[in-house]
């Protein structure tokens, strides 16, 4: 990077954004009908049959789950009415009594057992094997025990069964063998507060309250049918006009809020802003099978070297959480307690100095063009050393699959990464990326301790003794550092002043089984 760049970059980070600010303009429309601006339409509406968070937002509102999660990620019952591990491979479910499907069919176990399997049995879904077949991982069978109770048979223990199962929302066995693998796209019969009343493509999708919906789950209050007449997700795909539809009072609730757009929000009177966790760890991974980075007093140097909170406040405007370690703060088994990298550059210096490394060894960031802006940043800041650190732009295509190998990214050094965890449960973060030989460990980190602790939570069926696992385990690697640890984005809402029983969550979908309209 140039001296001239990393000026600029630097500069940046000590000046506060300017942000333009627009009128908002006056709109009036039915009291009991909520409005969601949304940055993408659905891409079927068929539950098994896509991979995508927007789709399953949408979904989710016409279709429940055996299990869901509240606002704060803690998994609930909803359709279930109570879910136990039989065996570390068998888990039995018992469903609520009275629940309908919006034709009016009665949902029973036979629609929990064809649900799973047109999802994990191949060819189950009109001929295709599901795309969600992955999420539900070892589960291989599903036996009805009675008319209200199922059990799941996993060909080996899966400590995620649970945790995966409110990805996974519940269909009519009658329904779909009467319309068919093609009628399930745009043709669905939920269990959801919602039913479809038109599917504008590319514009709207119009649902109405289901009157007879059995209430969900009661351990999310207030149980019982929807409290709006009417919900329309409208497709609002460009930032700008999606912003302007809220601040004219044109929708209630739009998702994706760009940074840039807060303080117009703010500024409003008929919105405010809504900040929530997502779900994907950012970081930086360290080449450990490189020098210097194989003396874990330059990676503890990098990352006291770092000034997180600058780059959070100046560059994604305080739109992201700082972290410690591996976890979201909102996951199972996060460690509240790791010591912070707290920013230091004379112990940054300190640390250098003593592992040998002269001042002016040159470092490179690997980084795509989404994230330039960022690695860039942080080659100034780390610089700061005495260190000359620059980023280095390549096509995510050749990026993750050099970094994936050992061989080829042996002469790397570091590399602008992320890493999803949608579970929400420590093994699907920590286990592709930290256990030795993880399809996702672009670190080459391998401790033999760290393994055992993983290999151990991955067969443990009781909870506690997994959550006591993964603690240790974090501590370790914050001991380690093999990482740079970086920060949490957040999903970013503007929300009508006009929407109560509302709030974001950290899996991005926007349920409005409880939402209402204020006075």
């Amino acid at each position: 990077m140039s001296t001239t760049r990393r000026s600029a970059l630097l500069g940046a980070l000590a000046t506060p954004f300017v942000l333009t600010q627009l009128r908002p303009a006056a709109a009036q429309r039915a009291a009991r009908e909520v409005r969601v601006g949304f940055t993408q339409d659905a891409l079927t509406l068929d539950p098994a049959n896509h991979r995508n968070r927007e789709t399953q937002t949408i979904i989710r509102n016409l279709h429940d789950g055996l299990l869901t999660r509240d606002a704060e990620m803690r998994i609930r019952n909803e359709i279930a009415e109570s879910f136990r591990a039989v065996d570390a491979k068998t888990y039995e479910i018992r469903i609520r009594d009275g629940i309908r499907f919006h034709s009016g069919d009665a949902l029973t176990a036979e629609d929990i057992k064809f649900t799973l399997d047109r999802l994990v049995k191949t060819n189950a879904m009109g001929g295709q094997t599901s795309p969600r077949k992955s999420l539900l991982g070892p589960l291989e069978d599903t036996t009805v025990v009675d008319p209200r109770t199922v059990r799941l048979h996993l060909n080996a223990p899966w400590a995620l069964m649970q945790a995966m199962l409110p990805f996974q929302e519940v269909v009519n066995r009658r329904h779909v063998e009467r319309v068919g693998q093609d009628g399930m796209q745009t043709r669905p019969d939920g269990a959801g507060p919602f039913k479809l009343v038109d599917w504008r493509r590319g514009e709207a999708i119009i649902m109405e309250r289901f009157a007879e919906y059995y209430g969900g789950s009661p351990e999310i209050p207030p149980a019982g049918p929807a409290q709006v007449d009417r919900v329309i997700f409208r497709v609002i795909s460009e930032n700008s006009s999606r912003v302007a539809a809220l601040l004219a009072g044109e929708v209630d609730i739009i998702n994706e809020l760009p940074p840039s757009a807060i303080r117009q929000v703010e500024a409003s009177r008929n919105a405010q802003v809504m900040k929530v966790n997502g779900t994907r760890t950012f970081f930086v991974s360290l080449n450990l099978a490189k020098k210097p980075f194989d003396d874990v007093r330059v990676r503890r140097a990098l990352n006291h070297a770092l000034d997180k909170g600058a780059i959070i406040s100046r560059i994604l405007g305080n739109t992201a959480t700082p972290l410690r370690g591996v976890m979201s703060p909102d996951a199972f088994g996060f460690n509240p307690d790791l010591p912070e990298y707290a920013y230091d550059l004379d112990r940054a210096k300190a640390l250098l100095a003593e592992a040998g490394v002269a001042p002016g060894t040159e470092m490179v960031i690997d980084t795509t063009g989404a994230t330039r802006e960022i690695a860039e940043a942080i080659a100034a800041l780390l610089s700061r050393t005495g260190l000359r650190v620059r980023a280095q732009v390549w096509e995510g295509a050749v990026l993750s699959p050099m970094w994936q190998n050992a061989e080829r990214r042996r002469e790397r050094d570091m590399y602008l990464t992320s890493w999803g965890n949608g579970a929400l449960d420590p093994s699907d973060i920590m286990l592709p990326t930290l256990k030795t030989g993880g399809r996702g460990n672009s670190a080459g980190f391998s401790n033999a301790e760290v393994d055992r602790l993983l290999d151990a939570a991955e067969t443990e069926t009781d909870q506690e003794k997994r959550r006591q696992g993964y603690l240790r385990a974090q501590q370790i690697v914050s001991e380690q550092a093999p990482w740079i640890f970086l920060w949490l984005p957040q999903d970013i809402y503007g929300v009508s002043r006009r929407i109560e029983g509302w709030k974001p969550q950290a899996d991005s979908r926007i349920n409005l089984h409880r939402v209402r309209i204020a006075g």
